[in-house]
C-alpha cells in the first residue's frame, strides 16, 4: 500500500506545487478538497495532513473551515498560511487581519529549533499574507518569526501539529523543500517508496482490477502521455489491449508517419489506424469557438473510437492519457473551488453519453512523473522526451475556423519553429545555453485570425499573423517564456514570411504562466 499524504486544498494558487513537493520526496501527495467527504480521505489511509493556503480569511463568516475528523484522527498536521490559521482557530487561538501585509520575501528568525524547523540560520522565506495569529491555542510554541508575523511558524510537538505563516512550497523559500520533506518523512514516519516502479505496481493492480479480462482500446496521439498510457496497460493486460491512431488530419508535419512508425514497433499487429481528416474538417467547419472547437473534437475522437469498437468485438474499455494538470485546468469534481481554465477533450470534453469506460491510469502524475514512468517502463527516450502536443491537436492552436488550408499554414510555419530550436540545439538537448535561461520544454507556432499590413517584393500585402510560444518549466503548472537568441527568433521569422504563403508577420509570445496559458486554446 502507498504511504500518503492528504493535501487539503482551501483554494491557494500554491496548492498543486505542495503536491509536487511531497512526491519529490518520494512520498504520494493527494491533493483534496477542504470539505471532501470523510470517507473519500481515510480510503487514502493517510500517514498525515497538511492545510494548503487560500484567499479568505478564516474569521469571516462561510469562510472553510478544517473538519473535525481531520484533528480527531491524531495525525500529524502541517498548516501552511490559511492552513495554519485553520488549525489555529479549529483549536481555540485567535487568528486577526494583520496592520501591515506581508507579501514577498522575508527574513525568518528562528527562535526555537524543532523537528520541523532544527537550524540555527535565519531562513528567507516567501510571504503572501494579510491576517496573522494573535493568540495561540494551548500547547503550542512559537518557532519563528518575520518582522511583521511575530508567529510565523508554531508547533504543538506533543501532538505533531505545525504551522507556517509562509509558503515552503515555492521556489522563493530555499529551504522549503527540506522543511516539507522532514514533515513527511521524519515528522509524519514515511519510508519514500514513492519511485517510478512503485507507480507501475500501482497503476497495473488498478488497471488489472478495473478490466479484469475484457478487451480493450487505447487512444494513441504520439504525444508522452497517451504513449506511457498505452505502455501502462499494455504492461497489465498485455494482449487485450489494442492501440488506435486516429489521423486528424490536425497533427504536426510527418507526425502521422512518425506515430505509425513508433507505435508499429511496439504494438506491431495491435495498431488501428483511422483516416479521419476529412471527417474532423467536416466538424469543425465554421467554429471558432475554443471551448467549442474541444467538445466537437471529444465528441468525433469518441464516435470513431465506437465505431471501431464495434468492429473489435465492442471493447469496453477506452485508455485515455489523462493527466493531473489536465483534471486541474478542466476543473474537475475534485477540486471544486478551482476555476476552470481550459476544457480538456480528455477530461471535461467528453460526451456524456458514450459506450465505453474511461481507464486513465495518469491522472493523478504530474508530467514529469509520466516522463519517468515511461522511462521505467523501457519506452524509447525519443518517445518519452517529446513535446508535449494537445488532443485536440492544431485545431487549438489554429484561432478562428479550422480549414484544411490554415492547418497546413500553421503545420509549415510551425515546423520551420521547431527545427530551427533542434538545430540550434535548444530543444530537448537536455541544457540549452546559459544565456538562453533555461531548457525548452515546449515550443510551436500559433496561427492567428488577425490579418495584417505588409510589403513584399514592392507589392502591398495583407495577411495574417504567426505568434511562437516557446517556455520553459519542470511541471507545466508553471511556466516562464524561454529567453531565445535574438538572431535565432530574427532567421525563423524571416525563413517563415519568406516561405508560408499567407503570413506576412511574426511575434514572439512573452507572457508566463500564470497569467497566460502554455496553449493559447
Amino acid at each position: 500500500m502507498t504511504e500518503t499524504i492528504a493535501i487539503l486544498d482551501f483554494g491557494s494558487q500554491y496548492s498543486q506545487l505542495i503536491a509536487r513537493r511531497v512526491r519529490e520526496a518520494h512520498v504520494y501527495g493527494e491533493l483534496l478538497p477542504w470539505n471532501a467527504p470523510q470517507s473519500d480521505i481515510e480510503a487514502l489511509t493517510p500517514k498525515g495532513f497538511i492545510l494548503s493556503g487560500g484567499p479568505l480569511s478564516i474569521y469571516e463568516e462561510g469562510s472553510p473551515k478544517l473538519p473535525e475528523f481531520v484533528l480527531a484522527s491524531g495525525l500529524p498536521i502541517l498548516g501552511i498560511c490559511y492552513g495554519m490559521q485553520a488549525l489555529t482557530y479549529a483549536l481555540g487561538g485567535r487568528v486577526a487581519a494583520s496592520e501591515a501585509r506581508e507579501y514577498g520575501l522575508a527574513e525568518l528568525e528562528i527562535i526555537a529549533p524543532s523537528d520541523l524547523l532544527n537550524v540555527e540560520d535565519d531562513l528567507q522565506v516567501w510571504m503572501s499574507h494579510g491576517d496573522r495569529i494573535e493568540s495561540l491555542p494551548s500547547g503550542f510554541n512559537v518557532l519563528a518569526k518575520t518582522a511583521n508575523s511575530p508567529m510565523a511558524a508554531i508547533s504543538d510537538e506533543t501532538r505533531r501539529y505545525y504551522g507556517l505563516q509562509f509558503h515552503p512550497e515555492v521556489n522563493h523559500t530555499p529551504s522549503g523543500r527540506d522543511i516539507l520533506k522532514k514533515f513527511v518523512i521524519d515528522i509524519c514516519g514515511c519510508s519514500g517508496d514513492w519511485t517510478p516502479q512503485s507507480m507501475i505496481k500501482d497503476a497495473v493492480a488498478r488497471i488489472k482490477a478495473q478490466v479484469s479480462d475484457a478487451p480493450v482500446l487505447s487512444a494513441v496521439s504520439g504525444g508522452v502521455d497517451s504513449s506511457v498510457a498505452t505502455a501502462l496497460v499494455r504492461e497489465a493486460v498485455g494482449s487485450q489491449l489494442t492501440a488506435v491512431f486516429v489521423d486528424t488530419g490536425l497533427m504536426r508535419q510527418d507526425e502521422s508517419a512518425w506515430v505509425e512508425k513508433a507505435f508499429g514497433e511496439h504494438f506491431g499487429k495491435n495498431l488501428r489506424v483511422i483516416e479521419a481528416a476529412e471527417t474532423f474538417f467536416s466538424k469543425l467547419k465554421g467554429i471558432t469557438a475554443p471551448e467549442e472547437k474541444r467538445a466537437v473534437i471529444g465528441e468525433t475522437f469518441i464516435r470513431l473510437f465506437e465505431a471501431t469498437a464495434k468492429r473489435l468485438s465492442s471493447p469496453p474499455y477506452l485508455v485515455q492519457g489523462t493527466i493531473y494538470p489536465d483534471v486541474i485546468e478542466s476543473r474537475a469534481p475534485e477540486r471544486e473551488h478551482a476555476h476552470r481554465i481550459k476544457t480538456h477533450h480528455n477530461v471535461g470534453g467528453l460526451p456524456e453519453a458514450m459506450d465505453f469506460e474511461l481507464v486513465e491510469p495518469l491522472r493523478y502524475l504530474f508530467k514529469d512523473e509520466v516522463r519517468t514512468v515511461g522511462e521505467a517502463l523501457g519506452l524509447p527516450l525519443a518517445l518519452v522526451h517529446r513535446q508535449p502536443f494537445p488532443g485536440p491537436g492544431l485545431a487549438v492552436r489554429c484561432l478562428g475556423e479550422v480549414t484544411p488550408g490554415r492547418i497546413e499554414k500553421l503545420r509549415q510555419a510551425d515546423a520551420i519553429f521547431v527545427t530551427a530550436l533542434e538545430r540550434a540545439g535548444l530543444l530537448h538537448s537536455g541544457s540549452m545555453k546559459p544565456e538562453v535561461g533555461g531548457t525548452v520544454a515546449q515550443a510551436f507556432a500559433v496561427l492567428l485570425p488577425v490579418k495584417s499590413v505588409g510589403v513584399m517584393g514592392d507589392q502591398r500585402t495583407y495577411e495574417e499573423t504567426i505568434a511562437l510560444r516557446a517556455v520553459t518549466t519542470e511541471d507545466f503548472m508553471t511556466a516562464d517564456w524561454a529567453r531565445l537568441p535574438d538572431d535565432l527568433l530574427a532567421r525563423v521569422a524571416s525563413q517563415i514570411v519568406n516561405e508560408v504563403t499567407g503570413v506576412n508577420r511574426v511575434v514572439y509570445d512573452i507572457t508566463s504562466k500564470p497569467p497566460g496559458t502554455i496553449e493559447w486554446e
